[in-house]
């Protein structure tokens, strides 16, 4: 049978590319902004506050969807509002069946308050902590510099710090046209002198320089979308395709893609599910991973992405077993750990829903 949505939530599922301040509840979002009596909003009602966020991501204006940022960072700037988030992220991913989540926030954007860095970190962390306590998850950590900002190099010194505790790994972000990911080359070399783990977010709104320069410049483990890495494939009319030599480094090196379906779509990666990179990637063998991106903008969830790829592709359970078990071996934990979740997790759950009546 097919893979149907509420079967999908049964399954286990990796989730590699998340940002904590664009997965909050509504109500939650209300309910911080009364606390610390933050008037902006575009509605104190949930419901319609869920509705603005969706509409605002999706209407094509890229103002407006950076506005929804600006409301979700503006709560979350105490210990307090950051342990409830990171706690309810990692429930609500429990919930969707996510057994494994690297999610990631940028520890620069939550000091307004007086927190240090390190007390946003460790907020964060204990958030995780508690939420995925009893839930059957495990929940990662991603320090995400802002590339636009000059704090690169101090963001991957705190993630090295805080990586035996729960951060497993580096990241940036932010507008790639014009903040080339060489502007921040001291922070990946530093890295790579440290053995720490790092993806970058490139080829998503920007072409194939930013991807060559993430990969072959500051020796990215992981490209964070990599959506236009199509721009280097050309498809003849009898669909064989022919990949240049980036895309061909890229598959042939197993780097992992965290592709994020809906949200390329809302920032004009393609013109709908059926029409989206990652089925011509998947046909390809390329290391494609399914994700969320940000999940209260988006209106999306790790299940929901996969029902929207077995109803565009025709997917079934293999091919969503092969997402997960993707995700998993890019994940940034130890070999033995991901192993262990990869045969003793999900290929088991998979099994189980797969031969079901």
């Amino acid at each position: 049978m097919s893979p149907t949505l509420d079967k999908i939530r049964q399954a286990p599922k990796v989730l590699l590319h998340d940002h904590l301040d664009g997965g909050l509840r509504a109500e939650t979002i209300v309910e911080l902004a009364r606390e610390i009596d933050y008037g902006r909003l575009p509605s104190t009602d949930p419901d319609n506050l869920r509705l603005w966020f969706e509409e605002a991501a999706d209407s094509g204006s890229l103002e407006r969807y950076l506005e929804t940022f600006d409301h979700t960072v503006a709560v979350m700037q105490t210990r307090e509002s950051l342990v409830r988030v990171a706690a309810e992220c990692a429930r609500d991913l429990a919930d969707d069946g996510v057994v494994y989540a690297e999610v990631r926030f940028a520890p620069e954007q939550h000091t307004t308050m007086g927190l240090s860095l390190d007390q946003v970190v460790e907020a964060v962390l204990e958030g995780f902590t508690l939420g995925s306590q009893g839930r059957g998850i495990r929940v990662g950590t991603l320090l995400t510099a802002m590339r636009h900002m000059a704090r690169s190099m101090e963001i991957a010194e705190l993630a090295v710090r805080y990586r035996d505790v729960g951060v497993v790994g580096f990241d940036i972000a932010g507008a790639e046209a014009g903040y080339p990911p060489t502007r921040h080359l001291d922070a990946f070399e530093y890295l790579q002198r440290e053995n720490a783990h790092f993806t970058i977010h490139a080829g998503e709104a920007f072409g194939l320089p930013s991807i060559w320069q993430a990969i072959q410049w500051c020796g990215a483990d992981r490209l964070g979308h990599g959506v236009r890495i199509i721009d280097d494939i050309t498809v003849a009319g009898d669909g064989s395709a022919k990949l240049g030599r980036l895309a061909a480094y890229v598959r042939d090196k197993r780097i992992p893609l965290e592709m994020c379906p809906t949200s390329n779509l809302q920032t004009g990666a393609a013109d709908s599910i059926a029409e989206h990179p990652i089925g011509l990637l998947r046909r390809l063998h390329f290391r494609v991973t399914v994700n969320t991106d940000n999940r209260l903008m988006s209106s999306t969830s790790v299940s929901l992405e996969f029902a929207k790829l077995v109803e565009a592709f025709g997917y079934d359970w293999d091919d969503l077993q092969w997402f997960a078990v993707n995700a998993m071996k890019s994940a940034f934990l130890p070999f033995d750990e991901r192993l262990a979740l990869i045969n003793g997790v999900i290929k088991p759950g998979f099994a189980q829903i797969k031969w079901q009546p």
